[in-house]
C-alpha cells in the first residue's frame, strides 16, 4: 500500500475534524498526555505550512503538527497519531522524521523538544538525536505547559511543580549536535598520514633496522 507523508496544505482541510477525532480517541487509549486540538487550530497549522500529514489513497493515516515556544527558541513536533490500521509499519518514524526535516528547514537555530509517555517515540526521537532531559531544560513557556490541561496526569505535573510527570522530556539542540560533530569529523588525510607514521616509529621492526643502518660499519658496507 502506497502511503505519501508529506506537508500538510490547505488542500487537507477535509481531514481536520478526522485529525481531531483521532488524537482524542489515541490520547483515551493511552490514558495519558496528547493534548486535545479544535479543528480550527488544526486548520491553522495547514495553512502556515506547520503540519506534516500522512494519506493512504486518499484515508488519513497520520499526522503530526509543529509548534514554537519562547520567541522561536524552541519548537516541538506535536500530536503525533498514527490511525490504528497503518499501525505496526513505521509509518510514524516517517511522520516523525518529515515532521523534524520541516521543523529544521522552518527554525535552523530552535532547540526541538518534545514530552511523551511512549516508548516508540522515544526511540523515534532517539535516533534522530534527541537526549532526554529534565522539564527545567524545556521551553519555561506558560501557553505551553498549560496545553497540558487535557492529560489526564496534569494533576501529577501540578503537584510537582512541573518538575516531574508520566512523561519524558527529550531535547534536540542544534548548537551541541553540531560542535560535536565537529570535533568528531573524519581525520583529514594529512592527520591520517601522520598517525601512519607515529605508528609506523613505534614498529620494533623498523627501529631494529634503523638503528642497524646507523652504524659507521653498515654505513661503509652499504657503500661498497
Amino acid at each position: 500500500m502506497n502511503i505519501e507523508v508529506t506537508v500538510a496544505g490547505e488542500q487537507h482541510h477535509e481531514y481536520a475534524q478526522a485529525i481531531c477525532d483521532l488524537i482524542e480517541e489515541a490520547a483515551k487509549a493511552r490514558g495519558t498526555g496528547i493534548a486535545k486540538r479544535q479543528p480550527a487550530y488544526i486548520l491553522q497549522k495547514m495553512k502556515e505550512g506547520k503540519a506534516v500529514i500522512a494519506l493512504a489513497e486518499g484515508r488519513l493515516a497520520g499526522f503530526c503538527y509543529i509548534e514554537s515556544w519562547d520567541d522561536k527558541k524552541y519548537v516541538a513536533n506535536s500530536g503525533l497519531i498514527v490511525s490504528p490500521d497503518f499501525r505496526n509499519m513505521g509509518l510514524a518514524k516517517r511522520i516523525k522524521q518529515k515532521a523534524f526535516e520541516l521543523s529544521r528547514q522552518k527554525y535552523p537555530d530552535a532547540k526541538l523538544f518534545g514530552i511523551t509517555t511512549s516508548l516508540a517515540v522515544m526511540k523515534i526521537n532517539s535516533q534522530l538525536g534527541y537526549k532526554p532531559v529534565t522539564f527545567s531544560e524545556l521551553t519555561q513557556d506558560e501557553v505551553f505547559w498549560s496545553g497540558c490541561q487535557s492529560c489526564p496526569n496534569f494533576d501529577v505535573l501540578s503537584r510537582n511543580n512541573r518538575k516531574l510527570c508520566l512523561c519524558t522530556g527529550m531535547l534536540y539542540d542544534p548548537a551541541k549536535e553540531e560542535k560535536q560533530a565537529v570535533e568528531e569529523k573524519p581525520k583529514s588525510r594529512w592527520q591520517l598520514f601522520k598517525a601512519h607514521l607515529a605508528r609506523r616509529q613505534k614498529n620494533p621492526i623498523l627501529q631494529r633496522i634503523k638503528e642497524n643502518f646507523s652504524r659507521p660499519k653498515n654505513r661503509l658496507l652499504m657503500k661498497q
